[in-house]
């Protein structure tokens, strides 16, 4: 047992952050290295209820309270301490969507997470009239759509809020939201790091006609930046928390965040020209921008750091899992050879061959499509691969390609902001499972986006302990320590990582290949409209 974590969770040194991604809850004790000292976790799923995917406040509750339990736990295991105090605590969870409350604080509708595509003729009418990207995931075109729809509930609206902003007002009575959280829910002005106040009149004019008790201002969280006091655990929220009653009351709790702001405090992303790109499933970048863009973009979400510093996101729905189905088909092939398959060696080697290939990846073609892509336009799936003749058709050139094309749909955002907008970017940092092969996916990724790109051993620490950083950052911020220098001075000075510079060939290879996938969007758009979805038909 070590005495002296055991004395600083007594003395509560400590910091708590808890996330609630869409399949986990987590919760993360650090201490005053930054470490993690105790987690706990809560898995759960979504639920189509109505037509809308939602979570009920019976698990959201549950979920915050089996994730804190096992935290406590562990102290308790490790460390011989009953858990009753921390030194602050920041709640986060994913962005966007719709939580509405009465005066009563009750919920009107079931929670519409961010997930719901349900805001379409809202999000282009708010867009138009604003002259500013609203997303259809976002809060203010689910309070639009529930007002095109007629529905009864809108003219009882008291308070509007994401599950962040919820969580914390549940623990502390005070309807607050961190600038980066409220980013989602409505467009930010930089430089009053408030609510734009000319877009805010503007929707009060839209719906003014229909006679409303209140105004788009009055029914949104208070904005704060990260560093900011938000409020502190009231008597019943301790008690909300920690049922058991041994959480004692007055913690001091950081502004609510999103899991975009989460993430890039996790990656020391926050300062201007930095961005992150997270790789998985699906790819997003998050650039911080010293500047508003031109124009107006549906490939470009206008969100904001925990800071308030405006963040360009480009968002692509695919990226690795047409890797991992050919990965799939190589091992089926080795097995069947007599040979045992060990999935890190496999992937190690055939990511390695993509180094040996052509710099444009030999004439192949290949889409990863396994759900529709918003960038390019494709409304559904259609996995792809195509060659000529006269395509180097080998294995490295193969691996090259399935690489190029994971980040092919983000480049077509990215060179908005770096073409179009000739947006700054002096580097990039990158996480997730496609960079556990060092520098392969590091040196894709750099010649796609022609930047720096770095991985840092605590890139997989994730959003909890990211909100943990941002609570801690609340009581360390006497000092006026500006969010950014406290990451790369404090947080991050031990950090190790390994950085990758653009190669010339590489990017002038990548751009070779752009010419060929933009081109070759009618070949998919082709199997998309003639392959059927279920071949058995």
């Amino acid at each position: 047992m070590d005495q002296n974590i055991a004395q600083a969770i007594t003395k509560g040194e400590t910091a708590l952050g808890i996330e609630f991604g869409s399949t986990r809850i987590k919760a993360v004790l650090i201490d005053r290295r930054f470490e993690t000292i105790a987690s706990g976790s809560y898995e759960w799923e979504n639920l189509l209820v109505g037509g809308y995917w939602t979570y009920n406040l019976a698990d959201i509750i549950k979920g915050l309270q089996d994730a804190y339990s096992e935290m406590k736990a562990e102290v308790q295991r490790k460390y011989g301490v009953t858990l009753q105090t921390v030194g602050s605590i920041g709640f986060s969870a994913m962005m966007h969507g719709y939580m509405a409350f009465d005066k009563a604080g009750e919920l009107l509708v079931p929670f519409r997470t961010w997930r719901n595509a349900t805001t379409g003729a809202a999000a282009k009418a708010l867009t138009e009239l604003f002259e500013f990207n609203i997303p259809e995931r976002w809060s203010i075109a689910h309070v639009y759509q529930a007002i095109l729809n007629e529905e009864p509930h809108v003219p009882q609206i008291d308070y509007v809020t994401t599950l962040a902003g919820y969580i914390h007002w549940l623990l502390t009575g005070n309807k607050a939201l961190g600038i980066g959280d409220a980013s989602g829910m409505f467009p930010i002005d930089e430089a009053t790091l408030n609510y734009n106040a000319a877009m805010l009149q503007q929707f009060d004019e839209l719906v003014a006609g229909k006679g409303y008790p209140w105004k788009l201002s009055e029914v949104l969280p208070k904005v704060y930046s990260a560093g900011e006091q938000a409020g502190a655990l009231t008597e019943a929220g301790a008690k909300i928390l920690d049922p058991s009653g041994d959480l004692q009351p007055g913690i001091v709790l950081c502004p609510p965040e999103g899991d975009a702001g989460t993430g890039m405090v996790a990656t020391n992303s926050v300062r201007k020209r930095t961005g992150n790109i997270s790789v998985g499933t699906s790819v997003f970048a998050m650039i911080v921008l010293e500047k508003d863009l031109t124009a107006v973009y549906p490939e470009i979400d206008m969100v904001t750091t925990p800071d308030g510093s405006p963040v360009g996101m480009v968002h692509a729905n695919n990226c690795s899992s047409d890797i991992n189905a050919w990965m799939g088909l190589f091992r089926e092939f080795y097995e069947a050879m007599g040979q045992k398959a060990d999935a890190a060696q496999l992937f190690s080697v055939m990511f390695n061959k993509a180094l040996e290939a052509d710099a444009d990846g030999g004439g192949l073609l290949s889409y990863g499509y396994f759900s529709g892509e918003n960038i390019t336009g494709i409304e559904k799936g259609r996995p792809l691969f195509v060659r000529s003749p006269e395509s180097r058709f080998n294995l490295a050139n193969f691996m090259r390609v399935h690489l190029f094309t994971a980040f092919a749909a983000l480049k077509i955002g990215m060179d908005i902001l770096t073409k179009k907008e000739d947006v700054a970017i002096d580097s990039i940092l990158a996480h997730g499972g496609l960079f556990k092969t060092p520098l392969v996916g590091q040196k894709m990724v750099a010649a796609a986006l022609n930047v720096p790109v770095s991985v840092m051993s605590t890139a997989g620490e994730g959003g909890a302990w990211g909100m943990a950083i941002l609570a801690a950052y609340l009581t360390d911020k006497a000092a006026g320590e500006p969010l950014a220098d406290y990451l790369e001075n404090t947080v991050f000075k031990d950090a190790e990582g390994q950085e990758i510079r653009p190669d010339s060939a590489d990017v002038q290879g990548f751009e070779l290949f752009m010419e060929r996938y933009v081109k070759g969007l009618a070949i998919e758009q082709a199997a998309v409209d003639h392959l059927v979805e279920n071949w058995r038909e």
